[in-house]
């Protein structure tokens, strides 16, 4: 027994006795971290060495020269940090605390508390910020943060009646973020998403105290622990990873992509009411998609017909298939004065399901308000048929050829079948014309034309505009035209036109590579330019 109560009295005495040696340690004999004042002292004073150790903390607007200064952004920072610590603050308290609450009554722990909140009076500082010029609808920057701040985070937990506390102090952090601000839309605040990456390995720095005992102060453990983080958030934030954060969605103005093609094939129309005083009526079709500002596309017109045959076809760029529908009209043709409205109706697109045709039969009504009397009315049928084809999903395991000389390139299948071809149309550099500069832009493809809004006195325009093209087949072969034009007000009684140069665009390229976003410089001018986007989409 002698012997059975020594060992066991060995045993648990041994990591006791390490455990009260370790606190006594760091309460009493550990050296303490105190943040000291800086020395300020005049650079030239300074000997070479002393110099060589400050190179790594000269802010990067000195050491390179596509770094900006934004000392009027630190001011701000600096004289509304009081009020964004305690709004942060605050923040932190409400996300920590259910957190916290899901381990209350587990393990012993009867309360998880903050005792002390403060980061402090030392705000972060902007040591310099990079801005890219891109091609794409977006904005890039790159702030270099740095951030020395005397925080005070306490956390009081409570286990067994026994009140333990931990102490967060000191905290010293180093980030080179890029945020990316796409894609640029029209509605406030001018971008849909905000997208955070890290371009460096971070440095985090900071004092951690447990029962009042500074654990930094154990040899090795501070590298380690600092090394360690450094490491965790490289590995989830670290380029080419990225942090997205939504800011706008869909009904808030962020601008959708095209995600399939309508195909409406009108039919026929049944018992049509009378219009003509000394005839019958002479019908036709107005359709759209709603949510879009192209004009709308037309049947033919039937002559004195109340039940005209069609069976005319028409493709329509889908952008929201859950929440856009099919608006037809339909009106009595009038050859002197305002054509006459015969009836409405729509379709919602969430109706169909993807490449199966479906035979809707419609009721022509007066208006879409469900409280109007005269929809009560008969005013005729209307018969058409709907088939949804979205685009084709890219294939991200495209294999990869190689020609003679070793140059690598993605091949892309190219699927037979028609498609969308859009092309935006972004902006001009330096075009000006003789007479006038009045820019505008003008897309021929396949005989037909788009342009977009004429800007006045203006060098270097931004439209920003995107024009749809839809295809029954690949345009392998085929150019696309587009030239830069200007003219006179139209108020003027003579309207004269000038060419400020042009540019024509093989399309193999955007057919085989998807998508094109170049700087193109335009024919018969001296130095103007054109960024243009063009995209094909398949079905």
């Amino acid at each position: 027994m002698g012997l059975v109560g020594g060992i066991l009295g060995f045993g648990l005495g041994l990591p006791l006795g390490l455990a009260a040696a370790c606190l006594v340690y760091l309460r009493f004999l550990a050296p303490r971290r105190r943040p000291q004042d800086p020395v300020i002292r005049p650079l030239r004073d300074l000997d070479h060495e002393t110099l060589q150790t400050m190179v790594q903390d000269i802010p990067l607007w000195v050491k390179y020269p596509d770094y900006e200064r934004i000392d009027w952004m630190n001011k701000f920072i600096c004289d509304m940090w009081p009020f964004l610590d305690k709004a942060i603050c605050k923040i932190i308290r409400g996300v920590a605390k259910p957190i916290c609450d899901q381990y209350v009554g587990k393990y012993g722990i009867e309360s998880i508390e903050f005792g002390n909140l403060t980061l402090g009076a030392l705000p972060p500082t902007l040591q310099g910020i990079k801005v890219y010029e891109m091609r794409e609808k977006e904005l890039v920057i790159e702030p270099v943060i740095r951030w020395g701040s005397i925080a005070n985070v306490t956390v009081d937990v409570k286990v067994h009646s026994f009140k333990l506390s931990a102490q967060l102090l000191d905290l010293h952090v180093m980030l080179t973020p890029r945020v990316t601000l796409k894609p640029l839309v029209p509605s406030f605040p001018c971008f849909a998403s905000l997208c955070v990456s890290l371009m460096e390995k971070p440095h985090v720095d900071f004092g951690l105290k447990l029962l009042g005992g500074d654990v930094m102060a154990i040899p090795g453990l501070y590298r380690f622990i600092q090394e360690q983080i450094s490491k965790q958030i490289a590995i989830m934030y670290h380029w080419p990873k990225v942090i997205e954060v939504p800011i706008l969605d869909g009904a808030s103005g962020a601008t959708k992509k095209p995600v399939g093609v309508l195909n409406v094939k009108v039919i026929r129309a049944m018992n049509l009411p009378k219009m003509d005083l000394l005839g019958k009526s002479d019908p036709y079709v107005k359709l759209r998609l709603s949510g879009e500002r192209l004009p709308s596309k037309k049947t033919s017109v039937k002559m004195s017909n109340l039940n005209p045959e069609w069976n005319e076809h028409f493709r329509l760029v889908v952008k929201d298939p859950e929440t856009q529908v099919l608006e037809l009209q339909m009106f009595d043709w009038e050859k002197v004065k305002m054509h006459d409205k015969m009836g409405v109706q729509v379709i919602p697109l969430r109706l169909l399901t993807p490449y199966e045709s479906k035979l809707f039969t419609l009721d022509l009504l007066r208006s879409m308000n469900p409280n109007d009397q005269q929809n009560k009315k008969n005013r005729g049928k209307l018969v058409v048929e709907l088939t949804f084809d979205p685009f084709r999903e890219e294939n991200s395991t495209s294999p990869l050829i190689s020609d003679v000389e070793g140059n690598i390139s993605l091949k892309r299948d190219v699927p037979d079948g028609g498609g969308v071809l859009l092309v935006s149309v972004e902006n001009a550099e330096d075009v000006e014309g003789k007479r006038h500069t009045n820019p505008y832009a003008v897309v021929l493809f396949r005989g037909e034309k788009r342009e977009t809004k004429v800007i006045r006195k203006a060098r270097d325009p931004r439209w920003n505009e995107e024009f749809q093209f839809v295809v029954d087949e690949a345009p392998m072969d085929e150019k696309i035209h587009i030239e830069i034009r200007s003219r006179r007000g139209r108020l003027l009684p003579f309207r004269t036109q000038e060419s400020l140069g042009h540019v024509n665009i093989n399309l193999v390229d955007v057919v085989n590579n998807g998508r094109i976003n170049e700087k193109y410089h335009l024919i018969n001018s001296r130095n103007g330019k054109l960024q243009l986007e063009i995209k094909w989409n398949t079905v």
